[in-house]
Order: C-alpha cells, then structure tokens, then sequence
C-alpha cells in the first residue's frame, strides 16, 4: 500500500511538472533530471554497488545546483503560488475572470492599430491565467480597475498623460492598471528597444499572459509570448492571433498558438535583418525615460 501511494503522488507531480513545461529544451533537461534521480533510487534499492551509488547521488546533487541557478525565477514563481494559496494558476485552470469577450478583444486590435498609425508608443500587457499580481513588475503602476473600452486605452498612451510610458495590464474585460514597469528580458538582443524587451522579460516569466508592443520610432505592431516577438504585424493579424489566444485553453491552445507565432517570428526575424533602415530605427531609444 505504501509503494502504490508513492507511485501514484509520484506519477502526479511527474504528469504536473511535464505539463506546465512548455520549452522543449527545459522538457529535456528535466527528463533528463528525473531520469538521474529514478537511476540513483534504483541503485539505493535493488543494487549493493556503494561507489556507484554514491557517484550518481554526487551527480543529481550537482545537476540540482545547476537547475536551481538556471531556474531560479521559475521555482521563486512555484513558491510564489505555493505561498498565497493560488493553487488554480499552478494547476493550469484558467478563471472566467481572465476570459475576454470577442468586443474587448477587437476594441484592442483597433486601438492598437491607431496607436501604430500615429506612432505612440504603447506596452499592454494581456493576463489570460498567471493572475499578476503587483510584486511581480519593478513598479506597479497606478490601479485603474475600470471596463475596458479602446477610447480609454488611447487615453492612458496619449503623449501628454503621465502614465503613458509604462505598461497597462489587462485582465479579461477590465484594465487593471497602467503606468506599470515590467522586468525586462534576458535576452541581449540589440534590435529592439526597451519596450520589447519588457514584452519579452514579462512573458518569458509567466507563460499565460501576452505583449502587445507599439514602437514609438517606427509604429511598428509586435506581438510578444513565451519569450519570443512576432513582428511586424497588421492590426488584422493582431486580431486572428487574439482571438486564437483568448478561445484556447491554457494546456493546449496557448501553446498551439504560440508555436504558430514562433514559426512566422523567425521569417520576420530574418526579414528585419535585411532591412537596414529598420534595424537602425530599432536601436534608437524607444524607451521609458524611467529606464534611461
């Protein structure tokens, strides 16, 4: 009775674990974890081999180090959730609170479209299931907890508003908040301005959430998630991936759609590069003046 409990919690933070991962190359580094620690309990178990025993738990001990440093904003993001009780965000069950309706996800397409057109530059951040919460940006901005209309989102960018160099969070059909100042990316990617790389830091982070980015210099429409950029992008094309994002559920969909935006980034990518006027429009500021 005992082994059979132990297989079976075992099993279940196995399935949990596999399923929250998304990065094939953390998939492998994981199995390959757990295939060391399943090695080592068999050794201890069915084997007198003391040496061999003691080098491969000298070896699951090194290669913990080495993940706790490498994963060490994942497992603060775990303890996190652990800590305030936020057990649905862990298990992957997406709330009708962060669910969209097919009005404020065109009202945002077409706001993002006339922000592009008059070049303001603009960072909205989409909560679709990592439930942020104010500990997790540099600034929390000013709360705004008001219905979500395009009208007031055009507002909280215009020029002469003090909140519109930072990021404004949106959760289901409610703008929670502005003026908001994200983590930036890891990533050392020159082409991009600080805006983008706040896109990139904030969904590299938390894998149920997305970036939409205007460009200040160029009016370029981007479109961040897990950590990667599709840009440039159409107010149309906005839209089609908006409403893939919104109608998926969070195991599948989110990741289906995501591997649909890595494929056509990488062309958009390579296109850009060969672009010289766009790639020296890129390294110019675009960024918040707090983060000069």
């Amino acid at each position: 009775m005992p082994f059979l409990l132990d297989a079976l919690f075992a099993s279940a933070l196995g399935v949990l674990l596999f399923s929250r991962v998304k990065e094939p190359r953390t998939l492998w580094l994981l199995r390959g974890y757990l295939f060391l620690v399943s090695l080592a309990w068999f050794v201890q178990r069915f084997a007198t081999l003391p040496v061999t025993s003691k080098l491969i738990d000298a070896l699951v001990l090194a290669c913990s180090l080495s993940l706790a440093i490498l994963w060490q904003g994942e497992l603060r993001r775990l303890m996190e959730l652990l800590g305030t009780g936020r057990l649905a965000v862990l298990l992957g069950n997406t709330q009708k609170e962060f669910q969209a309706n097919a009005s404020t996800v065109t009202q945002l397409s077409e706001a993002a479209g006339i922000l592009s057109q008059k070049r303001r530059g603009a960072l909205i951040v989409l909560d679709m299931g990592s439930d942020l919460r104010p500990e997790d940006f540099l600034y929390s901005g000013v709360p705004i907890d008001a219905k979500f209309s395009s009208e007031l989102l055009l507002n909280l960018f215009a020029s002469d508003t003090p909140l519109h160099d930072g990021a404004v969070v949106i959760k289901g059909n409610r703008i929670i908040s502005a003026g908001v100042i994200l983590p930036l990316s890891r990533q050392s990617i020159s082409r991009y301005g600080t805006r983008h790389l706040a896109a990139l830091g904030i969904t590299e982070r938390f894998d149920r959430c997305i970036c939409v980015v205007v460009s200040e210099e160029t009016g370029t429409l981007s479109l961040a998630n897990l950590g990667r950029l599709e840009r440039p992008i159409t107010s149309s094309r906005l839209l089609e991936l908006l409403k893939e994002f919104m109608s998926s559920s969070p195991s599948a969909g989110i990741g289906k759609t995501s591997q649909n935006l890595n494929s056509s980034s990488l062309s958009s990518n390579k296109s850009s590069n060969h672009d010289p006027n766009e790639k020296r429009a890129n390294l110019k500021t675009d960024i918040f003046p707090d983060q000069k």
